[in-house]
């Protein structure tokens, strides 16, 4: 939902939330020139730096490098600290020597803080210095006047560190008398007084922000040798990041942007500080630990360097080289900013995840489908939808309760007239184990008589105004005060709320839906928190704005664990969020809309989310606001279901869209997609597990998987799940037809459903009906399956599983399962889990552990194999197992497609064997 969409009146309780008109202007929103530190820091240009490397205060104690670098003008020092981090990772913070005052430091994002290995100094010349990194390839090279850096690997250049010299460090001020007020000791050389607005009072929307101090930072950073730079979500545009022009950057700022719109470089409800690089040898990433309103400008182009002729060395010829210009400009902190070096994809995802965590392991029925609407009206339209699906036989596991279900917008109630018995409603779903997931919004309806508000305003646990009041803006229930989730205290008692004995008619099988957490505000600027609102230890929303989603889902994740004592994984989704809300559950792309273009770009959105840690993510099928027609409806499933979160949603006043109200041809597509989620759940479960372990993307753009296939890169259309699955789906309509990329030179790729064969790397235009979308498994990998599907995941345990076995071009695969009771934290802390490892090498299928540790008992029975791209059928096939048994094997050899398929052969999928193929 979106603070777009309706406004009630100061100190009232909209009647009706739609009463107001849709709204979706941009102007609404801030653009670059209206961003006061934005037109300051533009006033710098490119290679005009005044910073000075004093290279005689060096120092390195326990590892670290320490020195001043000076502006000639003001000759004010900032602190440059280098440090070196073990997995091949570089972090540089600049801060004053001498503030008047602490600056902002993002706390809470990394899980610890980084232990610094060695660095020294290996080269020092008048003007220079090099130090070598714990890794002897890496150096960095500081040229004192102007002050620059240079990290390079192997002796080549790869990250250029202020080298357009546009490092910029406001210095803490506070506001002068209002007669001094036309000049300051500004460091930039000095503007009319139109340039300087924005410093301590900033006007928009007829709102004046009155800022207590300056404080903005910006530093630019030069990648050499790439063309292609990802990441830094979220916008509604395309995967790889386009070339800013004047007064046009990327705006990383929390927003509730309501029908955003699309190929567009404004922020929507959630920001990643993280920047990927990518070419043929390496991968290298930026992380800028910054939580204030922050813009990124990019620049690509080719520069020229020299290289000798081979026909004489001493002719020197020039070559276009590619590279990027980034340039970060934040509006409050410091300037702390992580290298990632790779040189892999793999080893970047690695380095971050080893910073800010990795993808919490989500309970196995949140992977299943959700059916969510604003608004399912009351306990019988629960009922009625949930008996719909068993009716048409349509899987699902969670049903979704909006804003309605309270009782007047209050949070942790129940409206009862709506739901008079909600204990009652949840058995019902329980019985059908089945769960319930519940809106949590982070503004508080301003009512002495609702125990929440009484309690928060009592303890000091809401937001302040510059004045020391509480904070009151209008959302949802009226007037409102807004949890500060940057307290600590406040976290844990909003935790707390969560107890079964608090959160009166809960129970265990309840879930939460964190919303409107950017947090919105209605009628404010940027329908967000005026930035001078005062936080816990007196820090401006400003200095933390978008860390605001962040605390809530760390708070309700916490508070879902401790509700069950430690025992249960959390399943909590988030609109708002930044770096390291993967360590606490799932995050969608918000307000959507039912069109084409929509579906389109959700998924080069969801592929940026992913390699930015963030693999738990998905878009709402449908689209939220508006009516889809049957089509799109059917093709957003399809979609839907190749993704990591799957949920169709919908806003209020549109028209239902059950899987079943679209005609019993369409319902039929949409119970074959839905049942084809819920049989490959073994695939997808393991893929979480590795994200969780490993930080591999779940959901991956080709370049991930095919990292020196220059032709994937620009692919952002179709994806890979795992290294196993590449999906296709078709995003646009009426289309018979679809261009497919088959991605690697010598690579086999099975349709996953028909198995016939194609080699890549190539092109094909591919053949499509309404029916289903392309999807093809890899040679050489191993799928896990179920060979039957239930009501939900809960009436799946102990399903029998099958594996589809794709052989590479030299008859060989390798594929992994991971089993667990998929709900509690046991697989942690006791090693309760199975892990097994399936190879197949000269004709033999292996099943082996995986690990050492895992001791989950499992009774589930592996009942088919099929092995694709067998090229002729055998004469036998026995089982092995581990007592030295055998056994022979019937089976079905399809010449027309080379597939075996085995069948009937109740082994035990989490044991040891061997099926030998003669």
């Amino acid at each position: 939902m979106s603070s777009q969409e309706s406004a009630a009146p100061q100190g009232s309780e909209p009647s009706d939330p739609l009463a107001g008109v849709l709204i979706e202007d941009k102007n609404k929103f801030k653009t670059c020139s209206q961003i006061g530190f934005y037109r300051r820091q533009k006033l710098f240009h490119p290679d005009q730096s005044l910073y000075l490397a004093q290279l005689d205060t060096l120092k390195v104690e326990n590892g670290i490098v320490t020195l001043n670098i000076i502006h000639q003008e003001t000759k004010v020092p900032l602190q440059l600290q280098i440090i070196a981090i073990e997995g091949n990772i570089l972090r540089l913070k600049i801060n004053d020597v001498f503030p008047s005052k602490p600056r902002f430091e993002v706390p809470d994002v990394l899980v610890k803080e980084p232990t610094a290995q060695w660095l020294k100094i290996s080269q020092q010349e008048t003007g220079s210095v090099i130090l070598e990194c714990p890794s002897a390839s890496s150096k960095v090279h500081i040229t004192a006047h102007p002050f620059s850096m240079l990290v390079t690997q192997e002796d080549k250049a790869l990250i250029g560190v202020n080298s357009q010299g546009l490092l910029y460090f406001d210095h803490l001020l506070s506001p002068p008398p209002k007669s001094e007020r036309r000049e300051t000791a500004l460091e930039v050389p000095q503007p009319s007084s139109e340039e300087l607005f924005g410093l301590w009072r900033e006007e928009f929307e007829n709102d004046l922000d009155m800022k207590l101090n300056g404080g903005s930072v910006g530093l630019d950073f030069t990648l050499h040798g790439f063309e292609y730079v990802c990441g830094i979500p979220e916008h509604a545009e395309t995967h790889w990041l386009k070339n800013t022009g004047e007064s046009d950057a990327y705006r990383l700022y929390n927003l509730d942007v309501f029908g955003y719109p699309i190929f567009d470089k404004m922020g929507t409800y959630g920001s990643v500080p993280l920047l990927l690089a990518h070419n043929p040898i390496q991968t290298c990433g930026i992380f800028w630990l910054n939580a204030s309103d922050t813009l990124v400008e990019i620049k690509s182009k080719a520069a020229l360097q020299s290289h000798l002729r081979t026909t004489s060395p001493d002719t020197p010829k020039l070559r276009a080289v590619p590279k990027v210009d980034v340039r970060w400009m934040s509006e409050s902190g410091i300037v702390d900013v992580f290298l990632l070096l790779g040189p892999a994809p793999q080893d970047v995802f690695k380095q971050y995840v080893q910073l800010t965590g990795g993808q919490a392991f989500p309970p196995l029925f949140s992977l299943g489908y959700h059916q969510c609407r604003w608004n399912y009206e009351d306990e019988a339209d629960v009922d009625a939808v949930d008996s719909g699906f068993d009716e048409h036989n349509v899987p699902y596991d969670v049903i979704w309760l909006d804003i309605e279900h309270t009782d007047g917008k209050r949070y942790f109630t129940w409206d009862k007239n709506r739901f008079p018995d909600p204990l009652k409603m949840q058995e019902k779903l329980r019985e059908k184990r089945r769960k319930l997931v519940v809106i949590s919004d982070p503004h508080i309806k301003v009512d002495p008589g609702y125990t929440l508000y009484t309690e928060a305003k009592e303890k000091g646990y809401f937001v302040k105004d510059r004045d020391g009041r509480d904070f009151e803006g209008n959302c949802w229930p009226g007037v409102s005060c807004y949890l500060d989730f940057t307290n600590p205290a406040a976290r844990e008692w909003y935790s707390s709320q969560f107890s079964l004995d608090k959160y009166k008619n809960s129970t265990d099988i309840l879930f939460v839906w964190n919303d409107m957490n950017e947090p919105s505000v209605f009628k404010s600027p940027e329908g967000t928190m005026p930035k001078h609102a005062v936080h816990h230890q007196g820090w401006e929303h400003k200095d933390l704005h978008n860390l605001y989603g962040f605390y809530q889902q760390m708070s309700t994740s916490d508070g879902l664990i401790r509700r069950s004592g430690g025992q249960e994984r959390p399943f909590v989704l988030t609109r708002s969020f930044f770096a390291g809300s993967q360590r606490y559950g799932a995050v969608w792309t918000g307000d959507n809309k039912a069109e084409w273009g929509y579906l389109k770009i959700s998924v080069p959105m969801l592929l940026t989310l992913s390699v930015t840690g963030i693999s738990f993510c998905g878009a709402d099928v449908g689209g939220f606001v508006g009516d889809p027609d049957p089509e799109l409806i059917v093709r957003w499933y399809q979609a839907g279901s190749f993704q990591p979160f799957f949920r169709g949603h919908a806003m209020k006043d549109t028209k239902r869209r059950e899987p079943w109200l679209f005609g019993d041809d369409n319902c039929n597509i949409i119970r074959k997609v839905i049942k084809e989620r819920y049989s490959l759940l073994p695939y997808w479960y393991l893929l979480f597990y590795r994200t969780h372990l490993f930080a591999e993307p779940v959901m991956r753009p080709l370049w991930v998987e095919f990292p020196q296939c220059a032709d994937a890169f620009e692919v952002e259309n179709q994806y890979m799940l795992g290294n196993g699955l590449l999906v296709a789906p078709v995003l646009d309509p009426g289309v018979t037809s679809i261009d497919v990329f088959f991605p690697g030179p010598g690579e086999y790729w099975y349709n996953f459903r028909k198995y016939e064969r194609v080699k890549g790397s190539h092109r094909q235009e591919v053949d499509v009906t309404l029916e289903e979308i392309p999807v093809y498994q890899r040679g050489g990998s191993i799928i896990p399956l179920h060979t039957v599907t239930g009501k939900s995941t809960g009436w799946m345990a102990g399903s029998p599983y099958e594996l589809h076995v794709a052989l590479d071009r030299k008859g060989s695969a390798v594929g992994e399962l991971y089993v667990d009771d998929g709900h509690s934290l046991q697989y942690l802390h006791q090693h309760m889990f199975s892990y097994r490892r399936f190879t197949f090498t000269k004709n033999v299928l292996y099943s082996r552990s995986a690990d050492k540790v895992g001791r989950y008992p499992v009774d589930s029975i592996l009942e088919k194999v099929h092995v694709i791209g067998v090229k002729r059928s055998p004469t036998e096939v026995t089982v092995h197992n581990t007592g030295g048994e055998r056994k022979k094997v019937n089976y079905v050899y399809r010449k027309e497609v080379s597939v075996l398929s085995l069948e009937n052969l109740s082994l035990g999928v989490c044991a040891d064997w061997e099926i030998h193929i003669t």
